[in-house]
């Protein structure tokens, strides 16, 4: 179809498709610090004047000296290497739709042959286009020519039932989904810092009990040796109180094995492969409650959402396979033939109209498997829903549980540090047996591990309450 004058409806699409031709023709010419050496065996209290600089450190990327779980999580955000896979996911989905948005714009090439000919429809073609025609021209052997031709053309789709537009919708939504995808990510992420962080304040604690233990048994067990050289102790009571003395000493052991093993966890959570840590729990505020315990915020439902977004668009897409698609068309071309030393030019514009009579039912079965995606998106974010429902109870009466584990082990920490106090009078007087001094400091022992343990339970309930509510940590 050639275009006229009269034709006044596709007039303005061309000069826009001209328009955005020239556009497309201007613009297409147009370490980590070393950490310091640390007593791995230290809870440091920073002092509070520098606190502000090492976040600020955390922040922008460098690694503080003293780490608060504040400053873990922030670190963690931008270096963990479970963030770099997301942001990385978010890149090819932005990508992708930056794919698709390509069909808004034209598509112009340029394209040059040269050819010779003896065959008469294409010698007599070259003579035509090259305005070399004369009246002596034998039509049924013109004789040999040449052409050297130059070539521009554009294509522009005018319509296509709206798949293009949904199309992007598809992949602006597909964008969407791997942002909130990210952002799961990140509050597992974060979630887990906080959780090891406080495993390290545990471990230390304990590790700190163990030490304590050790001590008072050493206390104990000087007493027994005078007690024992003086005639006034058991040789058996002696030796029950060296073999508590070494399976305190072991239990001691243990706890440093793991406080190196929590250590290097949260090494690998916030992506770092070596280092020692040195960590901070004084300067810290403990982290709140938070009053609305909704799941609405929650990222993994965010996704789901999305991603029926881009489902319903993909319908939308298959849809759009019953109606017909409208190409604009337009061509320039320079000929030039160095035999009959003649050049030409010429152009063309038109307008093609395709439309599918029969597919076979193709497009019926992929508007059947869109609707079945959509109804198994729409299952899937109710099953989503129950479970995150689920998670937030869970984390709700963690929280209850380790509220009373806290009380509870308090109270059961004071009972036996007085117990184990006038025990071990008692014992210095002879008054009780050292069998009896063990089982106490074995209890004073077992109460301070229980009410570290319930603390460090306490905290990581809070966080995971801040995580099911889809909260930052911090």
């Amino acid at each position: 179809m050639i275009f006229s004058q009269g034709e006044s409806v596709v007039m303005p699409k061309i000069y826009t498709v001209a328009s955005l031709v020239i556009v497309g023709v201007v613009i297409s010419a147009i370490t980590v610090m070393p950490v310091a050496a640390m007593d791995t065996e230290q809870i440091k209290i920073t002092d509070a004047a520098a606190l502000p600089a090492s976040g600020a450190a955390a922040l922008a990327g460098e690694q503080p000296t003293t780490w608060t779980a504040r400053q873990s999580v922030h670190y963690a955000m931008s270096h963990s290497p479970s963030h770099q896979v997301a942001l990385q996911r978010i890149e090819g989905a932005r990508a992708m739709a930056d794919q698709v948005k390509a069909s808004y714009y034209p598509q112009l090439g340029l394209s040059a042959d040269y050819s010779q000919t003896s065959n008469p429809m294409y010698s007599f073609g070259n003579i035509l286009n090259q305005g070399q025609f004369d009246s002596s021209i034998d039509f049924n052997n013109p004789g040999r020519t040449d052409d050297l031709s130059l070539r521009a053309a554009m294509q522009y789709r005018l319509y296509n039932g709206g798949r293009d537009q949904a199309g992007v919708e598809a992949a602006e939504a597909g964008v969407a989904v791997s942002e909130r995808q990210r952002d799961a990510v990140l509050a597992q992420l974060g979630f887990e810092v906080v959780r090891a962080f406080h495993s390290i304040a545990q471990t230390m604690e304990m590790l700190e009990a163990h030490r304590s233990a050790i001590k008072a048994i050493g206390s104990s067990l000087v007493v027994a040796r005078t007690r024992y050289e003086a005639g006034d102790l058991l040789k058996a009571d002696l030796l029950n109180i060296e073999v508590q003395e070494s399976m305190a000493k072991e239990n001691l052991i243990l706890a440093e094995r793991n406080l190196e093993l929590a250590r290097k966890a949260f090494l690998n959570l916030l992506g770092l492969g070596e280092g020692q840590v040195l960590i901070d729990t004084i300067q810290e505020s403990e982290q709140e409650l938070p009053e609305d315990r909704s799941v609405d915020n929650r990222p993994e439902l965010g996704s789901i959402e999305r991603q029926i977004e881009a489902a319903e668009a993909q319908l939308r897409m298959a849809r759009g396979g019953r109606y017909p698609t409208v190409d604009g068309l337009a061509h320039y071309q320079l000929d030039n033939g160095f035999v009959l030393d003649g050049s030409g030019n010429s152009w063309m514009g038109g307008i093609r109209i395709n439309y599918s009579l029969f597919t076979g039912g193709k497009i019926d079965a992929d508007i059947a498997a869109a609707r079945a995606r959509i109804a198994e998106l729409m299952a899937e974010k109710e099953k989503i829903v129950l479970a995150l429902n689920l998670e937030m109870k869970q984390a709700e009466l963690a929280y209850s549980q380790a509220q009373q584990g806290v009380e509870v082990t308090g109270k059961m920490l004071e009972q036996a540090q007085e117990s184990a106090r006038l025990s071990r009078v008692r014992f210095k007087e002879g008054v009780i047996l050292a069998s009896n001094l063990m089982d106490i400091e074995t209890k004073l022992t077992e109460a301070q591990v229980r009410h570290t343990v319930a603390k460090a339970a306490l905290s990581v309930a809070i966080a995971d309450v801040r995580r099911s509510a889809g909260m930052p940590q911090f």
